[in-house]
């Protein structure tokens, strides 16, 4: 029985997934989720109260995992250089949301709509997000001095992980490959590197320029 019920539970949710991402969250039906499952409807009460009681279930299958990445990398910063745990925690993210394509575009979708179901859902676990990038970037720049202050590299760290999501097809087309690609996330997460690493480069330019401009160059 147990069996069953997770096999149930689990059809729904995917059934789910794939519906919220194709026709977006109010797009969808407990009548659709229900066909695309082959369940009866009333499974779906049983086992998430309703509509919103999925969305919050896969909104939670998604953070959760996502904000554990963050997390672990975070309470390893005592023991480990801050930039190998920055980087790994972006690593650990790629390939989640790698593993979990639709999940992950739904997700990304639903937040940059600003609904207000999403708002009340996801309002702690952004607060939680922010406070692991920060902790994360803060460490690694401890010995730089930066023209940009912190919030803004978390939100364009936060933009460059979220955009192959958001926004796939311009992705592939400027760059020629999608996140669907087997290669993906290599390369990607090599710019990611090469963009992290350039934070500190910028003050080595900056002494450079100020160099040269002293010598009468």
């Amino acid at each position: 029985m147990a069996n069953r019920q997770g096999t149930t539970k689990e059809a729904i949710v995917e059934a789910a997934i794939e519906l919220f991402y194709a026709k977006g969250y109010k797009g969808t039906t407990i009548r659709d989720i229900a066909t695309e499952a082959q369940i009866n409807a009333a499974n779906i009460s049983y086992y998430f109260k309703g509509k919103q009681g999925l969305l919050e279930e896969c909104l939670i299958r998604f953070f959760e995992p996502y904000l554990t990445c963050l997390e672990e990398e975070t309470g390893k910063l005592d023991k480990d250089q801050a930039d190998h745990c920055l980087k790994r925690a972006i690593k650990r993210i790629l390939v989640f949301q790698s593993e979990h394509k639709l999940l992950s575009r739904f997700v990304w979708r639903e937040i940059s709509i600003d609904s207000q179901t999403s708002r009340e859902i996801i309002s702690t676990y952004l607060m939680k997000e922010r406070f692991f990038l920060k902790n994360l970037i803060q460490a690694t720049l401890k010995e730089q001095k930066m023209a940009f202050p912190i919030s803004m590299l978390i939100i364009q760290l936060k933009g460059i992980l979220m955009m192959p999501y958001v926004n796939s097809l311009y992705v592939s087309e400027v760059w020629g490959m999608g996140p669907h690609e087997p290669y993906f996330i290599d390369k990607y997460y090599g710019m990611i590197s090469k963009w992290l690493e350039s934070w500190s480069g910028q003050q080595t330019i900056a002494k450079s320029i100020e160099s040269a401009a002293s010598n009468g160059f």
